[in-house]
């Protein structure tokens, strides 16, 4: 991964409502469009069982591509259509001060330069 000055992180987190098939398509869907805007660096998904929350967490490049993926039309039907599968939800965007760690997650997150 190429070395960049900038990672901005928009964290979804959410409380698990009732799934159905469309939102299982549309997620698939939001999925592939993030990963098509240019300055997707990646993503993660974690659950915290002590209390059923799950976080989504998308790492990019610019802020503007963030928006791409905002203003898509697929993430505004998800977000329109939101309260019909989750049973709560609260978004975090971060910029990214700095990343550091061992060459074991090496691959993760590009290193950001401290200068």
């Amino acid at each position: 991964m190429a070395i960049t000055n900038s990672i901005y992180s928009s964290t979804f987190i959410f409380a698990k409502g009732q799934y159905d098939e469309e939102f299982y398509k549309l997620d698939e869907e939001i999925a592939a469009v993030a990963k098509s805007i240019p300055g997707y660096i990646g993503e993660e998904a974690w659950e915290n069982p002590s209390n059923g929350l799950i976080s989504n967490v998308y790492y990019w490049e610019s802020i503007e591509a963030l928006q791409q993926l905002v203003s898509h039309p697929k993430h505004r039907e998800a977000k329109e259509k939101q309260s019909k599968w989750l049973a709560g939800y609260q978004v975090v965007i971060s910029q990214v001060l700095r990343t550091y760690g061992d060459s074991k997650l090496a691959d993760l997150l590009p290193k950001l330069s401290t200068s």
